[in-house]
């Protein structure tokens, strides 16, 4: 082969090898969260549908089950036949909603807080829930040795993921209902409320820097491995002990031009709950090792065997808890009254359901019209 050729044979596959950081790189910046394109597409077999590829957005988190597993174990690709299921990780809820709006995402599992705050601040154009994923796994964990009661909140660090994340709005509503007071910018008052990522509060516990902290699995558990005490599970507040922790969206423009796809992945998703309710110890396994397969490491047994049983996996979008979860943000000053009137659209997930003999789920009337 010639030098010339060879030259340009390198700098192509350089270029080549270069795409997916440069994609993972425009999809995480904004926010300081990083997010990560899975390095390879979910080989695909059988015909194909509308689109080419379908591109699906998750955390490594055990709230978001369903996609580990269904992107593991190849149950949503099944559905998807000749369409190529294209998988991404993201680490924060903001930086999976700039993918979407940016157009490099097109399906994603997210919490209630993101997909509100997007809907609203898109005037209702960017996207659409369509379905649920997950209920529960929410902890508050303290240092048993400065906290031994609720009141005992009162002057302490307690930690939450982001400011104006699922679980932020839930302990300043906490806070607000026991007559305490906190800036919820600053996060100062009565109780200091002290954003910090989830892979930093282990570190930040340990070193005492935070008091304890009200986050989702597996933080809590890890935090409880080194020595924390759970003093409120945040199903306790909830009516039938049910609220949404993670959701399905989906781009609408996406959802306009292949609603074949979505339906697909819906049909993907439900089959994975339905398998993950009927086998929770393979279920916990097979999370565990996708888990392991993005990080690099799986959870240890001590931190997900008790997370696993509070997470509870569901196709249900629990409509009215998401509809509580905004009036509390009004009620933090954290977002305006919204208008959330079509963030549903379950008609879709409505079809497989029935497909399945399951019940169908309601949209409280937050649906499209």
């Amino acid at each position: 082969m010639p030098a010339t050729t060879r030259t340009t044979l390198r700098r192509g596959l350089a270029a080549a090898a270069a795409l997916p950081l440069l994609i993972g790189a425009l999809a995480s910046c904004g926010y300081g969260s990083d997010a990560k394109n899975d390095e390879k597409k979910v080989a695909a077999e059988g015909a194909k549908l509308s689109a080419d590829t379908v591109r699906l957005g998750y955390f490594p988190n055990l709230t978001h089950a369903t996609a580990l597993i269904g992107v593991k174990d190849g149950l949503i690709q099944k559905e998807l036949g000749g369409t190529v299921l294209q998988p991404q990780t993201f680490n924060a809820g903001p930086s999976e909603i700039e993918a979407l709006n940016g157009g490099s995402l097109d399906i994603g599992f997210i919490g209630p807080s993101p997909s509100i705050n997007a809907y609203v601040k898109s005037k209702g154009k960017n996207l659409r829930i369509i379905s649920g994923s997950a209920s529960g796994g929410v902890k508050l964990v303290v240092n048993p040795d400065k906290i031994k009661t609720l009141d005992d909140l009162k002057g302490k660090r307690i930690a939450t993921p982001q400011k104006g994340n699922t679980q932020d709005v839930a302990l300043l509503n906490w806070i607000a209902e026991k007559g305490w007071k906190v800036d919820p910018e600053s996060g100062k008052g009565d109780v200091s409320v002290v954003r910090t990522d989830n892979k930093v509060t282990p570190d930040a516990f340990k070193s005492g820097s935070i008091d304890g902290a009200w986050v989702p699995e597996p933080t809590a558990s890890k935090l409880v491995s080194q020595g924390g005490k759970v003093l409120l599970d945040e199903t306790a507040l909830w009516p039938d002990k049910k609220f949404v922790i993670t959701n399905i969206i989906v781009s609408q423009k996406f959802l306009t031009e292949h609603p074949d796809v979505v339906e697909a992945v819906l049909t993907g998703t439900v089959k994975t709950n339905e398998w993950i309710n009927a086998n929770p110890d393979k279920a916990k396994a097979s999370a565990n090792a996708a888990l392991k397969s993005i990080g690099g490491k799986a959870l240890d047994a001590k931190v997900i065997d008790p997370a696993w049983p509070s997470i509870a996996i569901t196709n249900d979008p629990l409509a009215a808890t998401l509809k509580t979860q905004s009036e509390w943000a009004v009620k933090a000053q954290l977002i305006k009254q919204p208008e959330l009137s079509g963030i549903y659209d379950l008609k879709l997930l409505n079809k497989v359901l029935k497909a399945a003999g399951q019940p169908e789920v309601s949209d409280a009337g937050l649906g499209v019209k």
